[in-house]
This record gives structure tokens, C-alpha cells and sequence, in this order.
């Protein structure tokens, strides 16, 4: 079922149940930003940070691959739906409650502000004779037997305030008040008499309608809120793109800090699933070649996975998995949502006896949650958002800069002497270079010492100047504000002692100066000004930064939106944080016991894999 502006309010109560009743959500934007735009390769690089890809991510854009694909704009904003984020909502709505304290409702005793009813309206001398006109024709108006409303003439909205405030106090009642708009956009006022039953009843329509219009505005935010707020699971594909556009979109800006947005996004989805990752990961990592979602979807019909049968819901027709929609974002997120429960059902067949569906709320897929698939970067396969990435040595890998006109076959040719290289390109002038050895590392740093050219440093070299650099020019722009704050505490100091000095000796010699003073300062003063600047120490300063350091602004957020969650998010998630003791049963009849946690087993064969976080098991 398609929804778009037309049909979305009329089908909003069949989303929440929807809502109600799914085991799981899957999503997918069609947010490709850089993973599969045309400039890729001059965007993205194969030992990025997870920090330095997010940076990139946040600054992205992928209208120009969305349009490679045939995706269609105009509908967009023909029939796309409105949606507010959470501070623009929060803005509107005390847009409406600021317009109802303005208006006082006419003397509605629900929106009385504290000036209501206790004295006059202030109103500037220009404005005096445009509201002595309008309670002159209300007057008639309300001696006049045949005529029951008044249309006001369009006027300026801080004129339509004077009259909103000038009727509430000298009409507490007998008549309603409301803002009409012509076909030309132009406002104008309606006053109309009534008693107070029919008054009464029109703020209740008034205030329904601006309840109404607030949320037609908050629109699709509706939506992700109810997903968000009833804590289950949230699949995508390769969907750390969709997690942030999704953040960014209906709840906040992105922070600028990568641990904050961390700790933003679980506290807006605490469930997070990246099929990508799952496919690439043990135990599936070893039978399916292609983890691009539509070859990923073939590969799940196919032994030793079983694919579900879906049966549509009377008056919901279903995608068609024989004719391919793929890029558009519902038949993608359908196929995502196929590909989980295929996965998932698979895990069961290692449980001994074999369990044939798994749901989605089983510890055989807690492994995979909170780990977003990280895209063309060598050896780093996820992004955690429970906990620290992982850190590999990468003492293998070298930062290589040379002029502008090198090409990749000059720095194949540099390094033909130590094999098999691979290169990620930083920029026109930088790049990296994996050996296979790390204990030629060494060898081809030496080669570079009286070369003209070209640099070559260890990675570890690299990254340790590029820190150092960002806390120089940090601790440059730190000092230079404690330096101008020092110099404005000081000024007012000083100023303020002085300005006692010269009132204490003035008051002493007022009549032997005749009330003349001498601009200069004597040396009394000098020393006075001298001894003042001294007496903020670099240690009161810092102490006094330290204390009124402000919180940053994502973690203000992030606390903001835990603290909407912390009541609405469901009990009973299990955080993986305590050392793994869950075994289950035995499988296949081998004997080996299996871990639901780290899906680690006595009788796997050893392997050049690692253990990350949460036990998902990865390539060095």
C-alpha cells in the first residue's frame, strides 16, 4: 500500500497498529550518500576512522546517484509527506500557545493571560485611533439587532495582537473572535456575537483545528516516533546512512561528535539490525559470496536457507521478488525485512533439537544488534554504537605523500620491491599503502629519508602528528579565549576598583579641586591598576572556566531525548555488557555446545578471526 499526502492522515490509524502488532520494522530511505555515489573513491578511503567516516557521511549528499537510478523528485514534493523535527515542533507549538495567550481567546477564561481583565491594553499613539475605530464598530454591532458578525479590513499582524488584547479586556464576553484568510493569502478579523454557550462551543472547534494543524505539520514524525517509541527491532541494509538521515530528519541535528551520535541514536532505536553486517559475519560470512541486498536475496532462496512464505493482507497488495524494484525504498525494505528472517531461521537449525523460525526478540540475533556495517573500509567491518570500535594495529600500512602529478602506477612502481600493496587514495597529493609484511615497514621508510619527492611515515607516525596538530591548534584557540577573558575580567576589575579609588579621594578633596581631575593617573593609581591586573591567577581563571564549561550541545540533546524515552522505551532488553555465560544446547549432533551470545563453539577450527564487541567475529 502506497502513502503519500493525499491518503496519509485517513491511513494513519492503520500504520499504528501496524505498529502495534509487527514483531519488527525494517526500513530503508534510499539514502546512498557517498557508499555509492560517483565520487567515491575521492570521498571515501579504505582506512578511515570510524570517526573521520561519520564526519563524511554527515556531510554528504546522494541526490545525484538517486537520480542515476531514475528516482522520481517531482513526486517528492508533489506527494510526499510533511514532517517536523522535534525542536521544530516544539518551536510550532509554542507558536500556537503564544498566539492563544495573545488572543486571550476573546475572553475564553482557558487562555487568560496575567493581564487579562486587570488593566487596559498599552497601545502606541499611532495605533490609538485604528482600535478606537474597531471598538466603535463593535459597539454598533453589538447594539444592532439584525447584523451578527463583523468582517474587520486586512491588517498587520501586530494590529490583529492589539485587537485580539484590547477585546479580551473590554469584551470578556458576548462575543468570539477569529482570524480569517482572504484568497490572497491577506488576514483579516471576524467578530462575531454570540452568548456564552456558542462562544464556548467555538474556541473547543478553534482549538481542535490548531490541534489539527499542528499535527498535519508534525506529519510523517508521527510515525517514526510511534516505531521508536515502542522499542522493537529496527532492520536495514547497510543502513548507518539511514540511522543518521533518519536522526537528523525527525529528531535533531547530527552532533559533531561521534560518540554523542552514539549515544543519541540508542536512545532514539535501541535496537538496531544491519543485515549487510549479519551476511558478512559468522556463522553466514563463509556461504554467501555477494552481500549486496539483491544478490543476498537470491542466495537466502537457496539451500541451506529456507525463505519465507509472506501472504499479504487482504487490500495490501505485495511486492513481487520475481519482478525486481530495486532502489525504490519500499521493495528494498521488503526484501531486507525477507533476508532477516531467512538469516535468523537459519541460526535456529544449529540448536539441537533445530528450531525452524526465529523471532526477533531470540538471543540468537542479539550478537548482531547496535552494529552498523561500515562501507569500504579494510579493517574496521562495523560501527558500534554500544561501545568503542575496534582499533587494529595497522603496522602494516604506510602514509604516503608525493606531487600532485603521481598517478597509481607511480606509486605502484615506488613500491614494486615489497609485493603485493594495496592503495587508498586521501587526496591528490596523500595516500595510503598496505604492504603484506609489516617488517618491511621499516625498510621502505628508510628509502624515503633522502628522497626529494615523496614522503613515506608509518601510520602510527601519521596519526600521532595529526593528533598532535588538532591539540595545538585546540589548545591555540583555548588559550586565545582565556587570554580575551582574562583581559575582560580584568578590565572590569580594575575599572570598578578605580572607579572607588577616584570616588574616595574626590569625596576627601572636593573642595581643594574645585571639581577639576586630572585625566592622567597618579602613581598611587598606577600601582592600584598594576596590582588589581595581578590578582586573577591563571589558576582562579581555570578554575572558574572549568565551572561554567557548558554541557556540548549533542550530549544536551542526547540527554533531552533520554530523558522523553526513559518511560516509554519497553523493559527488558537485555544489554550485553556482562561476560558471556549463556550456552545452548547441542547442535547438529556434533557434541559442541554454542554460545547465543558470541556464536562461538568448542569445535569451531581456529582462524585468522578476531573477536569484536559483543562477540561478532571479524578479519583482523
Amino acid at each position: 500500500m502506497e502513502i503519500i499526502r493525499s491518503n496519509f492522515k485517513s491511513n494513519l490509524h492503520k500504520v499504528y497498529q501496524a505498529i502495534e502488532e509487527a514483531d519488527f520494522f525494517a526500513i530503508d530511505g534510499e539514502f546512498s550518500g557517498i557508499s555509492d555515489g560517483p565520487s567515491v573513491t575521492a570521498l571515501t578511503n579504505g582506512f578511515d576512522t570510524p570517526e573521520e567516516r561519520y564526519q563524511k557521511l554527515k556531510k554528504s549528499s546522494s541526490i545525484d546517484f538517486l537520480a542515476s537510478q531514475g528516482f522520481d523528485f517531482n513526486k517528492v514534493f508533489r506527494n510526499g509527506i510533511p514532517y517536523l523535527n522535534q525542536e521544530e515542533e516544539r518551536q510550532l507549538r509554542e507558536q500556537y500557545d503564544e498566539k492563544r495567550l495573545q488572543s486571550n481567546g476573546a475572553g475564553t477564561l482557558s487562555y487568560v493571560s496575567p493581564n487579562t481583565s486587570k488593566c487596559p491594553v498599552t497601545i502606541p499613539e499611532d495605533q490609538k485611533k485604528f482600535i478606537d475605530q474597531v471598538v466603535e464598530k463593535i459597539e454598533d454591532l453589538l447594539q444592532s439587532e439584525e447584523n451578527k458578525n463583523l468582517e474587520l479590513e486586512p491588517c498587520t499582524g501586530f494590529q490583529r495582537k492589539l485587537i485580539y488584547q484590547t477585546l479580551s479586556w473590554k469584551y470578556p464576553k458576548g462575543i468570539h473572535v477569529d482570524t480569517l484568510e482572504t484568497e490572497k493569502k491577506e488576514r483579516y478579523i471576524v467578530i462575531s456575537k454570540v452568548d456564552e454557550e456558542e462562544r464556548k462551543r467555538r474556541e473547543q472547534q478553534k482549538l481542535a483545528k490548531e490541534q489539527e494543524e499542528l499535527n498535519d505539520a508534525v506529519g510523517f514524525s508521527r510515525v517514526i516516533h510511534a516505531i521508536a517509541n515502542s522499542g522493537k527491532l529496527v532492520i536495514g541494509h547497510n543502513m548507518l546512512l539511514d540511522v543518521m538521515h533518519t536522526v537528523h530528519q525527525f529528531y535533531c541535528p547530527l552532533p559533531a561528535d561521534l560518540n554523542e551520535f552514539k549515544e543519541m541514536t540508542t536512545c532514539v532505536f535501541p535496537r538496531l539490525l544491519d543485515t549487510k553486517l549479519m551476511a558478512s559475519t559468522q556463522p553466514f560470512k563463509d556461504i554467501i559470496n555477494n552481500t549486496s541486498l539483491a544478490e543476498l536475496e537470491k542466495r537466502l532462496k537457496e539451500t541451506p536457507f529456507n525463505p519465507p512464505k509472506v501472504e499479504s493482507a487482504e487490500g495490501f497488495p505485495s511486492y513481487d521478488t520475481a519482478t525486481e524494484q530495486l532502489h525504490e525504498a519500499g521493495y528494498d525494505a521488503y526484501i531486507t525485512g525477507l533476508c532477516f528472517i531467512s538469516m535468523a531461521n537459519y541460526l535456529g537449525s544449529f540448536l539441537s533439537p533445530p528450531k525452524i523460525h526465529v523471532s526477533a526478540r531470540s538471543k540468537l540475533i542479539e550478537p548482531f544488534f547496535n552494529k552498523l556495517f561500515l562501507m569500504r573500509v579494510m579493517d574496521i567491518p562495523y560501527l558500534n554504537l554500544e561501545g568503542p570500535d575496534l582499533q587494529p594495529k595497522r603496522d602494516h600500512v604506510l602514509h604516503v605523500t608525493f606531487p600532485k602529478e603521481w598517478k597509481t602506477s607511480d606509486l605502484y612502481q615506488l613500491f614494486s620491491a615489497f609485493g603485493n600493496i594495496q592503495i587508498s587514495w586521501i587526496d591528490d597529493t596523500s595516500a595510503f599503502v598496505s604492504l603484506s609484511q609489516p617488517e618491511q615497514v621499516q625498510i621502505a621508510v628508510n628509502t624515503s629519508k633522502y628522497a626529494e619527492s615523496y614522503r613515506i611515515q608509518t601510520y602510527a607516525d601519521y596519526v600521532g602528528k595529526k593528533h598532535e596538530e588538532k591539540q595545538s591548534k585546540r589548545k591555540w584557540t583555548e588559550d586565545t579565549w582565556q587570554e580575551v577573558e582574562r583581559k575582560r575580567l580584568n578590565t572590569q576589575c580594575i575599572s570598578y576598583a578605580l572607579q572607588n579609588h577616584y570616588y574616595h579621594t574626590n569625596s576627601l578633596t572636593a573642595t581643594s579641586t574645585a571639581g577639576k581631575r586630572n585625566l592622567s593617573p597618579s602613581p598611587e593609581e598606577a600601582d592600584l591598576e598594576a596590582r588589581i591586573s595581578g590578582e586573577i591567577s591563571d589558576t582562579e581563571f581555570e578554575q572558574t572556566e572549568s565551572c561554567a564549561e557548558p554541557l556540548s550541545e549533542g550530549r544536551k540533546k542526547s540527554k533531552k531525548l533520554k530523558r522523553m524515552k526513559k518511560d516509554l522505551s519497553p523493559a527488558g532488553f537485555l544489554s550485553h555488557t556482562e561476560p558471556c555465560t549463556d550456552e545452548l544446547e547441542n547442535y547438529s549432533g556434533t557434541g559442541s555446545r554454542l554460545c547465543g551470545c558470541c556464536w562461538r563453539t568448542s569445535a569451531l577450527p581456529s582462524s585468522p578471526l578476531a573477536q569484536g564487541p559483543r562477540g561478532i567475529l571479524q578479519e583482523q
